[in-house]
């Protein structure tokens, strides 16, 4: 079976740091698969307001993103009270999204937790439907 295998960019335009919560552990007790994008998704949802966006789908008007595909290598555990590092790199372009990755290091113990990518679109909300990547955003980015 092939592996999923996640590039990381060289440059990071985003980092916070996250605390493992107890709701975050799994039967095994540590950080379950199902948390690490959840946790993805807390870092994207900071990274979107230290932009000054209010939140993911509310970009500019009615546009904001959906995630329409999502990829996670799991590189080591992380446990209770443990402090994740999530930083945020952007990856390719188009006229209706780009990509994000996401490298996850675990500050207690300075292992490599986990990488993650997923694939942002644009969506209007009022329509249901993909939309252009809004200029306000596009230029935030660019700016980075």
């Amino acid at each position: 079976m092939a592996r999923i295998h996640i590039d990381l960019p060289e440059k990071f335009i985003f980092s916070i740091d996250l605390p493992v919560r107890v709701s975050d552990l799994n039967y095994g007790n540590h950080v379950g698969n199902d948390s690490i994008l959840t946790l993805m998704q807390e870092a994207r949802a900071l990274f979107y307001r230290s932009l000054g966006f209010k939140n993911e789908i509310e970009l500019d008007g009615p546009i904001g993103q959906v995630v329409a595909d999502a990829a996670i290598v799991y590189k080591s555990e992380s446990f209770f009270g443990d402090e994740l590092c999530i930083e945020i790199g952007l990856g390719e372009f188009h006229k209706y999204g780009f990509d994000l990755f996401y490298k996850i290091t675990n500050n207690t113990t300075g292992k490599e937790t986990a990488r993650g990518k997923t694939g942002i679109i644009c969506f209007d909300y009022e329509k249901r439907k993909m939309a252009m990547v809004p200029e306000v955003l596009q230029k935030k980015l660019d700016a980075l």
